[in-house]
């Protein structure tokens, strides 16, 4: 006897396809977010040489809203991951950092930490979302020409933004920046390089293209004065003035009404002007 055949029933068929339909727009959701998120932060790209780390080209410049975040030079290999969930900056234990610290001095290196602090500027260095986590996670590298750091560092930290337990498939790329923003907010001063140097650049552009607006303006001659004279037609009167902004037609006698004056055709010529 051959085996018996399970009957597949509409119950089940429906189970399948809600689980596929849910796998798939979860998939969806993943990558479009990832990708609306990737369109709002540039990413800095950073290259070296001898002399040592440098931007090469900036990024989407952030600044950092609360204290918390750790960060290590640029040259090192290992991070730890600043939390950041329900308005909350988790810093890494110092426990932690002291494992580190013991693994690279057996390297014959001495790690070390630096806390960004309220204002300093970043520029984001990779995104990633992890939908199955429910998480955000963003590798930050200090701005050091911004903060004014001399030697540059370019410490770099790494922020998990953490989100409610099955909230990120359903959240808006909008609603997630609101809470990236509230840790790291896109800067003002993003703007200085763009456009002639910030706003001081754009009243300047400003300034000189009202001063070469006035000086066409009065290399400009002055127009004739338009004059309507008794027996003109009305088309010599239009061509003269322009359309009127009413026509008052009474049969043989018409009146044309303009902002500042009235002129009246009898018989199509001008009879009267006011």
């Amino acid at each position: 006897m051959g085996q018996k055949l399970k009957r597949v029933t509409p119950v089940m068929v429906a189970a399948v396809c809600a689980s596929v339909f849910s796998w798939s727009h979860a998939q969806a959701q993943g990558v479009s977010l990832q990708e609306q998120l990737a369109s709002q932060y540039k990413v800095v790209k950073m290259g070296s040489d001898t002399s040592g780390y440098s931007v090469i080209e900036a990024g989407t410049l952030l600044a950092v809203q609360k204290g918390g975040i750790l960060g290590v030079p640029y040259s090192d290999t290992s991070i730890l991951s600043t939390k950041y969930e329900s308005g909350t900056v988790h810093t890494p234990s110092n426990l932690l950092s002291k494992g580190i610290g013991f693994g690279m001095k057996r390297f014959g290196k001495e790690q070390t930490t630096h806390l960004f602090q309220v204002g300093d500027k970043v520029y984001p260095s990779k995104i990633e979302v992890n939908p199955n986590k429910d998480s955000v996670a963003m590798l930050i590298v200090a701005c050091d020409t911004c903060n004014k750091t001399d030697p540059p560092t370019y410490n770099k930290a790494q922020v998990v933004f953490q989100f409610p337990k099955g909230s990120l498939a359903k959240a808006s790329a909008g609603e997630i920046e609101d809470t990236i923003g509230q840790l790291l907010a896109i800067s003002d001063d993003s703007q200085q390089d763009q456009g002639g140097g910030g706003q001081q650049g754009q009243n300047a552009q400003q300034g000189g293209q009202d001063q070469q607006g006035g000086q066409q303006q009065a290399e400009q001659p002055q127009a004739e004065p338009q004059t309507i004279q008794m027996g003109m037609t009305t088309d010599q009167v239009q061509a003269a003035m322009g359309k009127p902004m009413k026509v008052v037609n009474l049969g043989p006698k018409q009146i044309y009404v303009y902002k500042d004056l009235k002129v009246t055709f009898l018989g199509g010529k001008v009879a009267d002007v006011q």
